[in-house]
């Protein structure tokens, strides 16, 4: 239990290091990749929507990753692999 937790942990820093990382270097010309993302979902302006005509459901789901956040998660991953947790 308590490694996942600390995995979970780890594993959020990443995302939450990566995204500032990604948003500091964005206007760096020789660092500008480490900000290129992709979206995955459904986008905001044109969500999924379900008329009952008694009920109106809108889904969406957006989510966005950068390359930053990857090198970062594959980071966090590769130090919580080396703390020694019992």
């Amino acid at each position: 239990m308590k490694r996942n937790i600390m995995l979970i942990f780890f594993i959020l820093a990443g995302i939450v290091v990566g995204a500032l990382l990604g948003n500091l270097c964005e206007n760096i010309p020789i660092l500008s990749w480490l900000s290129y993302a992709g979206s995955i979902g459904f986008s905001p302006e044109h969500p999924f929507i379900l008329d009952l005509s008694v009920l109106k459901l809108t889904f969406g789901f957006s989510m966005s990753i950068s390359v930053a956040q990857i090198i970062t998660i594959s980071l966090a991953i590769f130090l919580y692999n080396k703390t020694k947790l019992r």
